[in-house]
């Protein structure tokens, strides 16, 4: 028996569709470069408050939004690969989509802490160039232009491929369930809280990230 489950709770679909546009945001104006690179450290900084607010949210957040609900254990992931089904693996992140996840966290990261340390050595440096040496902001620039894009560039090719994928061979409309939040499972699965309340601390947590970073580039 199945039944339609809140899977993704809003706070967490409004991160990833602004996730998705801050990210094609910082590729385009790092490709116009000159005033757009204004508009690059936006998207920059924009990204830095939406991943501080989902490693918090990762903790206090829905069900299925929380990094426990999908933090396998290589046992797992082997016996997924082998064919093991079950409601955990196919309702939320698959091991494979976890992997996935925890792999784009990182490489954002890596991505906005180089780029704060970087220099084009033209018009636009990062806010933390002057307090190191300039073999590091060789290296942070160097990481940043020439791995760290093409790193993020193609973990976004392998995502896109991954929803092709389960949209037409598995039959999981992952783009829609990331839209409307409800996914169809086994009525033992449980739903992600997803109310007024929650939302509302969803809002407190991304204003403080947002002050957080905010004051810190400030200070900087």
């Amino acid at each position: 028996m199945h039944k339609l489950v809140r899977v993704w709770d809003l706070p967490v679909r409004l991160f990833h569709w602004a996730l998705v546009v801050c990210v094609v945001g910082l590729l385009v104006t790092s490709q116009i470069a000159g005033q757009a690179m204004t508009w690059h450290f936006r998207f920059g900084y924009a990204v830095f408050t939406l991943l501080l607010f989902r490693l918090g949210w990762g903790l206090i957040g829905g069900h299925w939004s929380r990094f426990s609900s999908f933090l396998y254990s290589p046992v797992t992931l082997w016996r997924y690969l082998r064919g093991a089904r079950g409601p955990k693996t196919d309702t939320g992140h698959t091991p494979i989509g976890a992997l996935s996840v925890f792999a784009m966290l990182l490489l954002l990261s890596l991505q906005v802490v180089s780029g704060l340390f970087s220099d084009d050595e033209i018009a636009a440096a990062g806010p933390l160039t002057a307090l190191v040496s300039k073999q590091v902001v060789s290296t942070a620039t160097f990481y940043h232009t020439a791995i760290g894009k093409y790193a993020v560039l193609g973990l976004i090719v392998l995502h896109l491929l991954a929803i092709t994928f389960y949209s037409r061979l598995r039959n999981k409309p992952l783009v829609k369930t990331m839209l409307t939040g409800d996914s169809l499972a086994d009525a033992s699965t449980p739903s992600s809280l997803d109310s007024a309340a929650d939302r509302l601390r969803a809002l407190a947590l991304l204003l403080g990230c947002a002050a957080s970073a905010g004051t810190l580039f400030w200070l900087l």
